[in-house]
């Protein structure tokens, strides 16, 4: 698990039958912030904009996160962080 905030939405008409439904979200890694690197992982808390996120990044804990045993699916976010600990507070800003 790793914490992430989101920091943008993916909008796909076309996609895998076992994703209609499921809303992506962009999540950039805490600890990867100031890069460029981000991910798309499925939300399964109702997560929006700017909010700090508990993120799955396997495979088969993701797909039982959304419940899906079918979906294409590698990170999932499964809760919305309301306080951490241990965290340096540059990274909450």
């Amino acid at each position: 698990m790793y914490l992430a905030r989101v920091v943008g939405t993916v909008v796909s008409t076309c996609k895998n039958p076992n994703l209609v439904g499921q809303k992506l979200l962009v999540v950039q890694d805490l600890h990867d912030e100031g890069t460029s690197k981000t991910v798309i992982a499925v939300d399964g808390a109702g997560a929006g904009l700017g909010e700090i996120v508990l993120c799955l990044q396997e495979g088969g804990s993701a797909r039982l996160a959304i419940r899906s045993d079918e979906a294409p699916v590698n990170d999932a976010i499964v809760g919305i962080v309301d306080q951490s600990q241990g965290y340096g507070p540059e990274l909450w800003s």
